[in-house]
């Protein structure tokens, strides 16, 4: 049996501290007899397309799916990312030759087009309309873990400044959640035999993102007795809260102790985290007008098209989160897709940012590509030169860089069946953190300021990060002729299946042994 352990999205660093200071004995267990991979990822450029990639072992040009909201080029418009084919994840290739696979919140997941051999179940430790929707196959399997152990809580992201008060009851979620998984699995495994094991732990994720650091809230309120009445940070809170990640953590490995305990002796292990977390560095949200200042000549006030951080910034964070809650999950999704780069005029723009949390992503309004393409093909290149010179002109109005670098999408990571879904530049930017950011200034287009909080999020993915802890039972180690990389996990589930891997992406990183 394979069981893969997915500690989603943790910080390299501190996992590395809290496994220095004994405080992950399960993960520290599995690291004394296994081997520690840093992998190649997608998530350089592109941290959300790291999901799709891990479960299915397709490269990104070759799925294109790295954002839940992104652009349809026949459609001249964004949509939610259901409405674009997706690979199938490698336990739906296993099930084909029998393989019964327990998989349990696999992130920004589909219900299998049939029923697979085994238990899958999304949104059971957390439910998130956009990346952890509620379903199971067979259907039952969800209602029945109900009944046993209580629905799971809504998760919903809003993006913007969040209350201490939202965020304390975030962390007591949270901290529930590891156990959610834990109680299902070790439940199941215990019921019938299971060849694949895929148990996604996302309390980390999440919490990577809202507990970073404190100062989001220490930028909301000004002064005790403000923060007391408003719920705000006081010392209490910011002691509870200061910890909050690292106990996800805690929780998250204490999970893992129950189910290693609860799979057989020569079961092979592999921990693995597609994408890591830090501090937010994200400008993300001031792209939208930093490309227009650069495609017009000068920045100039927003006039209400075209960037849904307007929008967010104008309404307050708890107003947005009531209105989400009262529609219907399709609607909202709809809703957000549609808004997303609305009132832009197609006849008169070249270039636009798309939907974007983390690095900045521009496409060109390509003729031959997009419905109401108006760029000639044989002017892109020099289009994309004009992009990249200005964007990296933009510096934080303390004069440091604002931009590391603009990459071009297809020197990175040339063609592939999808690779046309990508955008066409990657603005990635400076390590700095950007939490408290108030705008960017270039000397030749001028001053972009920012809207509101942006996402709210003080942490935020990295460049890179992932990582794969290889601990063998039943089978081997595999020498890699190169360096290990993210495709190599779903190929490693293959090899142990029996599958060929002849047309998968990657090498595999155990072998059964003889």
């Amino acid at each position: 049996m394979l069981a893969i352990l997915q500690f989603d999205s943790p910080s390299v660093s501190l996992l590395g501290r809290m496994l220095g200071e004994g405080r992950l004995p399960a993960v520290a267990g599995l690291r004394e007899r296994g081997t520690w991979h840093e992998l190649e990822t997608p998530a350089t450029h592109f941290a959300a397309g790291a999901f799709h990639t891990l479960y299915s072992g397709a490269e990104i040009a070759d799925h294109g799916l790295f954002y839940p909201f992104q652009w349809s080029a026949p459609d001249q418009r964004v949509r939610y990312m259901t409405a674009f084919e997706a690979p199938p994840p490698v336990w739906e290739r296993l099930g084909r030759r029998g393989w019964r696979t327990l998989a349990i919140d696999p992130y920004e997941s589909r219900p299998p087009g049939a029923p697979p051999a085994g238990v899958l179940v999304s949104g059971w430790q957390l439910s998130d309309r956009v990346v952890l929707q509620p379903w199971s196959s067979p259907p039952g399997a969800r209602r029945r873990l109900e009944r046993l152990f209580g629905p799971p809580v809504a998760v919903q992201e809003v993006f913007g400044r969040h209350s201490a008060d939202e965020l304390l009851g975030l962390r007591r979620r949270l901290l529930a959640a590891p156990g959610r998984v834990a109680d299902a699995a070790t439940l199941l495994l215990g019921e019938r035999p299971f060849d694949l094991a895929w148990l996604t732990f996302s309390a980390a994720h999440v919490a990577g993102h809202q507990f970073w650091d404190l100062s989001q809230l220490d930028d909301g309120c000004r002064g005790r007795r403000s923060q007391t009445r408003r719920g705000g940070l006081d010392g209490g809170a910011r002691r509870v809260l200061g910890g909050a990640l690292e106990e996800v953590y805690e929780a998250v490995d204490a999970a893992f102790a129950r189910v290693l305990a609860a799979l057989p002796e020569d079961a092979d292990v592999i921990v693995v985290s597609p994408v890591g977390m830090d501090v937010n560095t994200s400008r993300a949200d001031l792209l939208p007008e930093m490309l227009e200042a650069v495609l017009r000549g000068s920045a100039r006030p927003a006039e209400g098209a075209g960037s849904i951080w307007r929008l967010r910034a104008a309404l307050p964070t708890g107003v947005r989160a009531r209105v989400a809650e009262a529609l219907p999950d399709r609607v909202a999704l709809a809703l957000t897709a549609r808004l997303e780069l609305r009132g832009l005029d197609w006849s008169a723009t070249r270039a636009f940012a798309q939907p974007a949390d983390n690095q900045g992503y521009v496409r060109l309004n390509l003729r031959g590509r997009e419905r109401a393409g108006i760029v000639d093909p044989a002017e892109a290149g020099a289009l994309m030169d004009e992009i990249a010179a200005g964007l990296s002109s933009f510096c934080d109005l303390d004069g440091a860089p604002a931009v590391k670098s603009v990459d071009r999408v297809f020197d990175a990571f040339g063609a592939g069946a999808h690779a046309d879904r990508l955008p066409d530049l990657i603005v990635r930017w400076s390590d700095r953190p950007a939490t408290m950011l108030e705008g960017v200034r270039s000397e030749r287009f001028g001053e972009v300021r920012r809207r509101g909080s942006a996402s709210g999020r003080s942490g935020n993915h990295t460049d890179g990060d992932a990582w794969a802890l290889v601990a063998p039972g039943g089978s081997r180690q595999r020498a890699p002729s190169r360096p290990p990389r993210l495709v190599d996990v779903a190929a490693t589930a293959a090899a142990l299946a029996g599958d060929s891997t002849a047309d998968m992406a990657g090498e595999p990183l155990l072998e059964p042994a003889r």
